[in-house]
């Protein structure tokens, strides 16, 4: 299993040596991201990247100059800068794919009642480029440039059953998370599970990230393998047979309008 907790090789593969000093900036905007805590001290930060105080306290100033760190009054504690959000919103402002998909998850949202979600395969996560929200249900936060495991979500393992072999290998971490007692948290159960969702073409999440939430995820296929998928999020309560149908058979017919789309 790969082991993403630093930068990558000197060589990554492609015959050009990594530039060090790049690598580590990249690191450190990474670390800060993904953080569940607003603010990181200085120490913890050498600690997570093996970088010497000293030096990473420059990289951070520089950053900060820049506007993609921020720091408190007392220049103590950092957190991720204004200048990422920029950059995060003009790669949704210029995504062709995610222009395409917009009009086809607004009559989602309007003929399902449900919420919709977008998402592209990124490493052993998912990361959503746009939701819909239910007209039954509006969330108090955007999931927008969140991530997920991929293996906890409908959407996540849609994406990972178009996926080689070699993929699952490289990427999913040794230890799979687990959120509920319904997670596929096991390597070999995943890959048996993955097998099913081949055959029956959509993926769904029955309680795996959330509990009483069912999603069914539909990977994209205009690229190959597979980057992209759209899924439909629905409470258990309100999940009848007839419903299950309506949704299982809507999304279908989108998946085709945005494959039929998509310039190839």
């Amino acid at each position: 299993m790969r082991d993403r907790s630093g930068p990558a090789d000197a060589d990554g593969g492609g015959g050009v040596r990594e530039v060090k000093s790049a690598a580590r900036t990249v690191q450190v905007l990474e670390i800060l991201a993904n953080r569940s805590s607003d603010q990181v001290r200085l120490r913890e930060l050498s600690e997570e990247t093996g970088v010497p105080r000293s030096s990473l306290y420059a990289l951070l100033q520089t950053l900060v100059a820049c506007g993609w760190v921020r720091t408190d009054g007392t220049g103590s504690l950092y957190s991720i800068g204004i200048r990422a959000l920029l950059t995060g919103t003009r790669y949704l402002d210029t995504d062709a794919r995610l222009s395409l998909a917009g009009p086809v998850l607004d009559r989602l949202t309007e003929e399902l009642g449900e919420t919709i979600h977008f998402a592209r395969l990124d490493g052993p996560d998912i990361v959503y480029l746009a939701t819909r929200e239910s007209r039954h249900y509006l969330r108090p936060f955007s999931r927008v440039g969140r991530r997920l495991p991929a293996q906890a979500s409908a959407l996540g393992k849609a994406l990972l059953a178009e996926q080689p072999p070699e993929y699952l290998e490289r990427e999913l971490p040794a230890v799979l998370p687990s959120y509920t007692a319904r997670t596929i948290s096991d390597h070999t159960a995943l890959r048996q599970h993955l097998g099913t969702v081949r055959e029956r073409g959509y993926a769904i999440d029955d309680g795996e990230h959330i509990e009483g939430l069912v999603c069914f995820g539909f990977a994209l296929r205009y690229s190959s393998p597979a980057e992209d998928a759209i899924s439909c999020s629905v409470p258990t309560v309100r999940l009848s047979e007839e419903h299950r149908e309506r949704i299982v058979a809507a999304m279908s017919r989108a998946r085709k309008e945005l494959e039929r789309a998509h310039p190839r």
